[in-house]
């Protein structure tokens, strides 16, 4: 059989997956109506708990996926506009289609997404990363008061008529932990999708309520394939709300705005020179922190040349100093259309009919992706932080303390959510003007 659409979601969320013949359900985002019932299967094997990965290995794949973080914010952040992006939740969800893909489509898709190490060891470098994550901010606190939430699943949504080749579905379950759900595609495609759309609203706390649009599944799709992460953490020490006051920021264009901007005195790691000023705020637990970086000049000239070099050097000159920092308060969601950027990457074939070569799936050659959404959103304030993304891949057929230190961010700026002992860019953007949402 011929697979003749293709999707892929991520977005926050943790999910696990029960034998064939079970059944899951997805409700409305705010609970109401009826709710969708799908049963579930599996490839037979379980997912790897205890991925081998050697350490060496492991830094390869966290230095191969930060260029691949960067190269994405550079083609996603045109215009002058704020950004946010989850280049972990691209990343992953294009893993799982790489693990179909054979040819020149993979070796595209390996340059662009720069996955360099062997298929295998890739595959469980994904499944370890993304195990380590799930383990940050034991006993922390999240910004709303509830618990740290760092979690990351995979699944499957397929058509279910359809066969795969079996040694694909065990890569994705093996190390993305990814069951299959069977859905009615041929005869109830947009009620499969409202499901899809239900799950990841549920997922990811009606962060991301209507990630597929209409028309985007029809009764030509056979399998869509779903990555979620969802943070939401307390900061280390939170910021006073007494000490938040309205001042100055100037956006991108040159031009003043007043925004609520928090401030507070505390030991950060910290650096200024060569031209920017770089904070790095911990979240609780301290296993996970957001690194800012404010260029001293134009911000578009930074950006530009701002990638894993430039990140290294600023990693290696931060410091812990005591900063009196100030940084609004923000909240923006950015809905992108991935096929662009990926295609000036270097994916070309995978978007070609009858060049695309995704055989390693169904054994046949009728695959190639029609589009690729993906759509972000972060809150941050006084708390914490709260991030949210979601990616869908279509394919189609056919002591006395010295004076603190000034870091005021009050000029635009970027910003990286990272996971601190692997080094893992969870999500990254830019800040031009804190009153857009």
């Amino acid at each position: 059989m011929r697979i003749s659409s293709l999707s892929f979601l991520v977005a926050p969320l943790a999910l696990s997956f029960v034998a064939c013949a079970d059944t899951n359900e997805a409700v409305g985002p705010d609970g109401s109506g009826p709710p969708a019932t799908f049963a579930v299967a599996s490839s037979g094997l379980a997912r790897e708990t205890a991925p081998t990965v050697s350490d060496a290995d492991l830094a390869t794949f966290v230095a191969d996926q930060t260029a691949f973080a960067l190269d994405l914010y550079r083609e996603v952040a045109t215009g002058q506009g704020n950004v946010v992006v989850s280049p972990h939740s691209v990343s992953s969800a294009m893993a799982m289609t790489w693990a179909g893909a054979k040819g020149t489509t993979a070796t595209e898709m390996a340059t662009a997404l720069h996955f360099t190490l062997p298929p295998a060891t890739q595959h469980a470098a994904f499944n370890a990363v993304d195990l380590a994550l799930a383990s940050r901010g034991q006993g922390a606190a999240g910004k709303d008061g509830e618990p740290f939430r760092l979690r990351v699943v995979n699944s499957a949504w397929t058509e279910k008529t359809y066969t795969f080749e079996p040694a694909y579905l065990d890569t994705l379950a093996v190390n993305y932990g990814a069951g299959v759900n069977l859905l009615d595609f041929l005869n109830a495609a947009d009620a499969s999708r409202l499901t899809i759309n239900a799950w990841v609203s549920t997922q990811t706390e009606a962060r991301i309520p209507d990630l597929l649009p209409e028309g985007s599944v029809t009764g030509d799709t056979r399998l869509v394939l779903t990555n979620a992460v969802y943070f939401n953490a307390s900061w280390s020490v939170q910021f006073d709300p007494d000490d938040t006051t309205t001042a100055p920021f100037r956006r991108a264009d040159g031009v003043d705005v007043d925004v609520p901007m928090m401030g507070q005195t505390e030991t950060l790691r910290h650096a200024a020179t060569n031209g920017w000023t770089a904070v790095e705020l911990p979240y609780d637990g301290e296993e996970v922190a957001m690194l800012l970086v404010a260029p001293d000049s134009d911000f578009f000239t930074f950006q530009d040349s701002f990638d894993a070099t430039v990140l290294a050097a600023i990693d290696a000159a931060l410091a812990p100093t005591r900063v009196d920092i100030r940084l609004p308060r923000f909240e923006y969601r950015q809905a992108t259309e991935m096929r662009t950027a990926l295609t000036n990457l270097g994916i070309n074939d995978l978007f070609l009919s009858g060049a695309a070569d995704l055989s390693g799936m169904d054994g046949g050659r009728d695959l190639f992706v029609t589009g690729i959404f993906h759509e972000a959103f972060i809150a941050l304030d006084e708390t914490g932080t709260e991030a949210a993304a979601a990616t869908a891949v279509v394919v189609g057929t056919t002591s006395v303390p010295p004076p603190p230190v000034p870091a005021n961010f009050d000029r635009p700026f970027i910003y990286l959510i990272r996971d601190v002992p692997t080094g893992a860019i969870i999500f990254v953007g830019r800040v031009t003007d804190p009153t857009k949402h």
